[in-house]
């Protein structure tokens, strides 16, 4: 795999390409099922109505402990990518966050549902890195590195794009599709949309398993280790001297990336695009309905699982609910416009990333094409363009989103260069899971649970506005942070292995 970039790539190159294509697409597939599937799973597994508290409890459990356990054997995993090799550890990530979505399909506790969703979470965690440590060893030529680099993690923004037109035709067809065994929706004769969402996560192992047999694994780390003086991967040797510098700097960067898309980006889809100015008089016509369901919620909670009381209850529930329905789609359907300008922004910025990379522009240059914007434009959106609403916070929430995302194909392309061969796998997830999905994924809590409560003055009286000044606010100090810890981030010093 060391020919010049004049070359044409050959068939196996092209299969090593595609996998990766696969591979990132679907790593965003699978976690973006979430917050599709989490609730109506919750409900259904709990048998409480959808809007009931405990749904929503658990929705923000499960995002954390999804994440804790990403980070933990995430970081696990990169030390086997580096032990084991690439390809083969790739492989067995893309099998798990294959297999766990559908087995997940048929969980019948939440307790299964719970695992089967961390385990996806795992497998994401690990495969990122495997891939981009991969794709770095086996196209050594620096611009063809950069370019397959930069264009294949393009596709991890039309995961999300994906998840919901299939979401979508679910919803529109699922009656129509075959139980095959799945277990029926509380009250139907049908099981939830939810389940063959789920069920779909099959897909990337499918071509993935014709094509894993027919490409290599990386010839340096093969080389290296069959010499004997491949050394021992370990984590302690990310902070020697040498190391700690950039172990440290690209964790912290990893927090500050991963805490604007989480603390900021994902909330505004969910919690504060009812609060829009155009959503006025549908915010005015849900706020009574919803003080009606919490309270028959409450009620609901207060009785024994076995009181015949609960039927009446959850009938008036259920008459709420028929009554909100009309109204909360609406709100749903801008919600859905604002995530689109979010992924379509994020795309355009995995281009661009790729582009300036096959530019030749020097690393640390490169980031601050995307983090100088991101200081002027995170503040404006929350501060300023939100309140005002329409296609001006359309376009710059779209921005936002390019600028984030970028920065986390950035690290796909500068990790593999700045640690060693045999800590590349062990660096490189320190950063991306215990930097990234555990300290930047916290973010969101942060938001929801402690300060948008702070500036409403308690959780009961949190509203859209206060998740929005939340988010503005840790958007813009993980935008400052991120800027100044740059200036510590060193450029790579060579293309060599070691």
């Amino acid at each position: 795999m060391s020919e010049p970039a004049s070359k044409p790539l050959s068939i196996t190159q092209w299969l090593v390409i595609a996998i990766a294509a696969i591979g990132f697409l679907f790593d965003t597939y699978e976690l973006l099922m979430t917050p599709l599937v989490a609730a109506p799973a919750i409900a259904e597994l709990l048998k409480v109505p959808l809007n009931n508290p405990l749904v929503t409890d658990w929705v923000g459990r499960l995002l954390w402990i999804a994440a804790v356990c990403g980070g933990v054997f995430g970081l696990l995993g990169g030390w086997l990518i580096d032990r084991l090799g690439r390809k083969t550890v790739m492989a067995l990530s893309i099998f798990v966050y294959s297999l766990s979505p559908f087995c997940a399909a048929y969980a019948t506790s939440l307790p299964v549902f719970v695992f089967f969703r961390c385990t996806t979470f795992i497998g994401v965690c690990v495969e990122f890195i495997a891939a981009i440590t991969w794709l770095a060893e086996l196209f050594p030529e620096k611009r063809r590195k950069e370019a397959v680099l930069g264009y294949t993690q393009a596709f991890a923004s039309l995961g999300g794009v994906l998840v919901t037109a299939v979401s979508i035709w679910i919803s529109a067809n699922g009656k129509m599709l075959p139980h095959l065994g799945l277990p029926l929706g509380l009250g139907s004769t049908d099981p939830g949309s939810w389940r063959y969402l789920l069920m779909t996560g099959l897909l990337p192992a499918l071509p993935i398993a014709l094509m894993l047999p027919f490409v290599p694994e990386s010839q340096v780390w093969r080389e290296r280790r069959a010499s004997g003086s491949f050394q021992r991967p370990s984590f302690g040797a990310l902070f020697a001297p040498e190391l700690r510098r950039v172990t440290l700097v690209t964790a912290a960067l990893s927090a500050c990336a991963y805490g604007i898309a989480f603390g900021a980006l994902q909330v505004t889809v969910a919690r504060v695009t009812p609060g829009l100015p155009e959503l006025k008089p549908q915010a005015a016509q849900l706020a009574p309905l919803r003080k009606e369901a919490a309270a028959l919620n409450v009620q609901l909670n207060s009785l024994a699982a076995d009181d015949p009381a609960r039927k009446e209850i959850i009938g008036k529930i259920k008459a709420n609910f028929v009554q909100q329905k009309p109204v909360n789609d609406v709100v749903k359907s801008m919600a859905d416009k604002v995530q689109f300008r979010q992924e379509m922004g994020g795309l355009v910025g995995r281009i661009l990333l790729a582009v300036l990379l096959v530019i030749g522009m020097s690393r640390v240059p490169l980031l601050r094409v995307f983090q100088l914007p991101a200081l002027i434009i995170l503040p404006l959106t929350y501060f300023k363009f939100l309140g005002q609403g329409g296609e001006l916070f359309l376009w710059s929430y779209a921005v936002c989103g390019l600028l984030t995302v970028a920065q986390f194909s950035y690290f796909g392309e500068y990790l593999p260069k700045v640690f060693p061969l045999h800590l590349r796998g062990t660096g490189g997830s320190f950063a991306t899971n215990v930097g990234g999905r555990m300290v930047g994924t916290s973010m969101a809590t942060l938001n929801t649970a402690w300060l948008a409560p702070l500036f409403a003055g308690g959780v009961a009286a949190v509203r859209p506005e206060h998740i929005a000044q939340a988010a503005g606010s840790i958007a813009t100090a993980m935008a400052v942070i991120a800027f100044l810890v740059s200036f510590l981030l060193p450029e790579p010093k060579s293309e060599s292995p070691e």
